[in-house]
């Protein structure tokens, strides 16, 4: 058979459902073959950037890789910022290109550059075809690769001309291999310095919303009643309403659940990646006594220096650890502090739920309404902005995978490209993206592709007609902020030419009847609210003001 076909039966045996992307000419016999596969849907998108983020969510949802495709040269690079966010943030990933004939890439040629090269730096593996008979074995390995935890993205290139040629290759079988685990000593090393421990909480990071670590996860906390204190990309790790939930921390200053950390005299940490929350924030005496559990070792930093390491599957190493509770005897822990700082984050969180304001809403008012009108299993999209910071703080989970921040790589323009991914995955569920007006207007072309696959997304756009986060952050260090405003679209019209379902809020006590409303309707809707963000500096002096006598 030819190369391409070949290609695309090796991604079938792995099981991959989708590819999203835009294709160009060096990827015409790719596209051909695609087209007669019945397992693999491909989804035109309007920007490459957008394919890239559709697939990333599919991947942090389900746990396996989507494609993003482009063609060599421009689709390649304009796919890069999506790859690299998939890539930090823990998502499997396929990264599909094409490249011009192998008889030119030695030379000054049209469009011609290292994309391989290029795209080392933010995926685990890239690399390119040159013989039509490796198809099998590097996609066996692509596929592999980008599962493996820590899961990520990995990048095929196939030039045009290698498409094209004969292979009596065939795909290679998938087998699927459980993970190595601790062994028994260090986990009862970990268990007795957990015994000696008075005022022990956990730091659960991007790992444990895996299905099997969240669920170990919660019958540890049902038996030790330990607090849960959860980075952004952790929420729903466990129940929100649970009494050891303490809530989402990661702002970069000190803020109520910081001081459940600074009490403790032992921090577990399960899945945590240093990308989202620096220990020097929490640890910075470097004198906390840490275990560290999760599929790899731990990243050397002087802030980060555990006593013991539990290295592999983090499920069974949560399950190794409920065992030895069940089997011992643990002091009675003293959960007092944590006790008071959740609810002190719980009446922050419902301080301004009756707001009825004309012409500005607090982002506290939209978050909870936001929290009211969707169910436990619903999903939340963040893009990066102000509004980020917002929703980490204030907008918490009952499961896993149901609030999605972009918090390793951090790229604007996440949201609309990803709820477009999320409906495709849970098409019974709510899906809501929230976005600043400066993020949504970068992938703002991707209204047409909702509407073109009748996607059942609601995206609410908080308007302050500048970069918030940034004015936030100058003028928390310097007192003033640059030049950070810009004019914006009528967003009724916007919405009505893309097809869209359009709203526009002035009065906070309509918000939740008209995103109730939103999401009653067919196909896509746009909600824009003006944000009242002179909350950020009112937050900054209150997070200023927390010390340990709480």
């Amino acid at each position: 058979m030819k190369a391409s076909d070949l290609l695309i039966e090796c991604l079938e045996e792995e099981g991959i459902e989708y590819i999203f992307g835009v294709p160009g000419e060096e990827n015409a016999d790719f596209m051909i073959s695609l087209e007669q596969s019945e397992k693999i849907r491909f989804i035109l998108t309007r920007h490459e950037q957008g394919a890239a983020f559709m697939a990333e969510i599919y991947g942090r949802l389900t746990g396996n890789p989507a494609g993003a495709l482009a063609t060599l040269g421009p689709g390649a690079t304009n796919l890069i910022t999506g790859v690299a966010d998939s890539n930090m943030d823990r998502a499997p990933m396929l990264v599909l290109t094409s490249q011009g004939s192998t008889d030119r890439l030695h030379k000054e040629s049209h469009q011609i550059m290292d994309v391989v090269g290029m795209f080392k730096p933010v995926t685990k593996w890239a690399t390119s075809i040159v013989n039509a008979d490796t198809i099998p074995e590097i996609v066996r390995k692509a596929v592999r690769l980008a599962r493996t935890e820590k899961p990520g993205a990995v990048h095929i290139e196939l030039p045009e001309d290698i498409a094209k040629r004969d292979t009596a290759a065939r795909p290679m079988a998938p087998r699927r291999f459980r993970r190595s685990v601790p062994d028994d000593k260090i986990v009862d090393r970990a268990f007795d310095m957990l015994a000696q421990a008075k005022r022990p909480v956990i730091l659960a990071g991007n790992g444990c919303i895996r299905r099997r670590a969240s669920k170990q996860l919660r019958l540890l906390c049902d038996k030790t009643g330990i607090g849960v204190v959860s980075t952004f990309m952790a929420k729903g790790c466990v129940d929100m309403d649970a009494d050891y939930c303490l809530y989402t921390v990661g702002l970069g200053r000190k803020d109520r659940i910081s001081l459940a950390i600074d009490d403790a005299d032992l921090v577990i940490t399960l899945g945590f990646d240093m990308v989202e929350y620096h220990p020097r924030l929490w640890n910075a005496h470097r004198d906390k006594r840490i275990i560290h559990a999760d599929f790899l070792p731990a990243e050397i930093d002087e802030y980060y220096h555990p006593e013991a390491e539990l290295v592999g599957d983090l499920a069974h190493t949560l399950w190794m650890l409920n065992e030895r509770v069940d089997a011992g005897r643990l002091p009675a822990f003293d959960f007092t502090l944590q006790k008071k700082a959740r609810e002190q984050m719980a009446a922050d969180f419902a301080e301004h739920k009756d707001d009825s304001t004309e012409g500005s809403i607090r982002p506290q008012k939209a978050l909870w309404d936001a929290r009211q009108v969707m169910g436990p299993k619903d999903i939340l999209l963040s893009d990066v902005g102000a509004h980020k910071m917002w929703i980490a703080r204030h907008y918490q989970c009952h499961e896993p995978n149901t609030c999605l921040i972009p918090n390793g790589f951090c790229s604007m323009g996440f949201a609309l490209p990803g709820a477009i991914a999320a409906n495709l995955v849970h098409p019974d569920r709510r899906v809501l993206a929230i976005a600043g007006d400066a993020g949504f207007l970068m992938n703002v072309q991707e209204m047409e592709t909702a509407r073109r696959l009748g996607s059942n997304i609601v995206v609410m756009v908080w308007e302050d007609f500048g970069y918030g986060l940034i004015s936030w952050k100058q003028e928390d260090e310097f007192g003033h902020h640059t030049d950070l405003s810009f004019g914006n679209p009528k967003w009724l019209t916007l919405a009505e030419a893309f097809g869209w379902h359009g709203h526009h809020i002035e009065n906070a006590a309509d918000l939740a009847g008209t995103l109730e409303a939103a999401f009653d309707e067919e196909g896509p809707s746009l909600v824009v609210i003006p944000i009242d963000y002179r909350e950020n500096a009112l937050l900054t002096t209150k997070l200023g003001e927390i010390t340990c006598t709480i």
